[in-house]
């Protein structure tokens, strides 16, 4: 008996590639820090993977419309199980500088394979009737929170270890972490993983039909989705909501490190179980707004108000998040003691980013799938997934490097540009 396209299979295709993701990238800010990296030099490895990522996410949805999605997201997965192979190995060199010159290669190399989100989004719309595809395209972004869920604590873990019981009779256990090259080689597990599960579980959910698939050089494929009114105006929100974002995510664990004197030049623990409880926390409120209600909230609100609603509240957060400052580290369960309120306070605002920015994703893609041909669902959805990669180039370099002289700017900056592009949504999308 042939086996049906499954929204759940491509969800948990995406959600074990993206707890590999998410394994390491939070860990990159602290291990550039660590190796000392300069704030530029940290944001050009940020970027590093999504550099790659704009040049072949066009790509690989333009041959995932040709020879189907399966391939592709085989491909892909491959790809970023060898990537972590190499970040594994260069995170285990002792010479400072070489193993900021392998960490920056395995990047490049994860940019280069990452087509993993791009063909998925577009196995989504496959299966799924236009008036479902933005609810379902929000189940992508809950693989992203779940990936910032389990991964950071998988990274931390496999890092720093893990002390469990203890206490009320329960027997003391000690997992003492494999260091540094830990989270690289737990990632090369889940990818491998990941790639065993896909070959013998995915099907393909892309079936040719009469009307061929246009096949444009990509600075023509470019032209012909920008010129699309509302289409283009999706893809640049996208890529200015995307651009605001990369300056939480490429300067979260300096910010954190320098305004609650974490000590992250001498000491690698504290900082990476603070971060990891921060992507944690901010993982949890994403898959719980991405998994659970997106879809009440589009058919409620529509996409251009959630949209606007999305960049609005992603940048007053912004704006506020340098303004809070404390002293030590956060412990796993610090979100319970409400009487620290440097903590609480970091934590209400991540809240509100967390929530905010978990809110356009689905309908900005919602919206682009319901406007794009069948036929052409992977190069049009390739060509805003690459204008998002382009934002993840330039915005951790504007970002850390910005932040190397003073610190606070980046998120006044960014936050504006995400309030902008909020009312810019309402204004030129509409409301429904």
């Amino acid at each position: 008996m042939n086996r049906k396209p499954s929204l759940l299979v491509i969800f948990l295709t995406v959600f074990i590639d993206l707890i590999g993701f998410g394994i390491v990238v939070p860990l990159v800010p602290l291990y550039g820090r660590y190796y000392g990296a300069s704030s530029w030099m940290i944001g050009v490895i940020i970027a590093s993977f999504s550099a790659m990522q704009f040049v072949f996410s066009p790509i690989w949805g333009r041959l995932s419309d040709r020879h189907g999605r399966r391939p592709i997201l085989l491909i892909s997965t491959a790809g970023a199980a060898l990537s972590y192979v190499v970040f594994a190995l260069g995170s285990g060199i002792q010479n400072h500088a070489v193993a900021l010159g392998v960490m920056l290669a395995s990047r490049l190399f994860a940019g280069a394979c990452g087509g993993n989100i791009t063909v998925a989004q577009a196995y989504v719309a496959d299966i799924s009737k236009p008036e479902e595809r933005s609810k379902r395209m929000g189940l992508i972004g809950m693989a992203f929170g779940l990936g910032f869920i389990f991964g950071p604590i998988i990274g931390g873990v496999s890092l720093s270890g893990i002390t469990l019981g203890g206490a009320w009779g329960i027997p003391k256990m000690v997992f003492n972490g494999f260091g540094l090259t830990g989270p690289g080689w737990a990632a090369v597990a889940l990818c491998t993983l990941n790639f065993i599960f896909a070959w013998f579980v995915l099907v393909e959910s892309w079936k040719p039909e009469s009307t061929p698939t246009a096949r444009r050089p990509r600075l023509l494929q470019w032209q012909h989705t920008l010129g699309q009114p509302k289409i283009g105006m999706l893809v640049a929100i996208f890529f200015l909501a995307t651009f605001a974002f990369s300056c939480f995510e490429s300067t979260l664990a300096l910010l954190v490190n320098d305004d609650f004197n974490l000590g992250i030049e001498t000491n690698l623990a504290a900082p990476t179980t603070t971060v990891v409880s921060l992507f944690v926390f901010c993982g949890l409120i994403s898959a719980m707004v991405q998994g659970g209600m997106i879809g009440r909230l589009v058919k409620k609100f529509g996409e251009p108000k959630l949209i606007a609603a999305s960049l609005i509240m992603t940048g007053v957060s912004l704006v506020m998040l340098p303004l809070i400052k404390g002293n030590g580290a956060l412990s796993w369960l610090a979100v319970l003691h409400l009487a620290n309120w440097p903590w609480t306070g970091l934590l209400l605002v991540l809240v509100l980013l967390s929530f905010g920015s978990s809110l356009s994703r689905a309908p900005v893609f919602g919206l682009l799938s319901n406007l794009t041909p069948a036929n052409e669902q992977g190069a049009t959805i390739g060509v805003a997934q690459s204008a998002g990669s382009l934002a993840r180039i330039v915005g951790p370099i504007f970002a850390a490097t910005l932040y190397g002289h003073i610190p606070m700017l980046p998120y006044v900056i960014c936050g504006g540009i995400s309030i902008v592009a909020g009312i810019a949504a309402v204004a030129k999308l509409g409301a429904k």
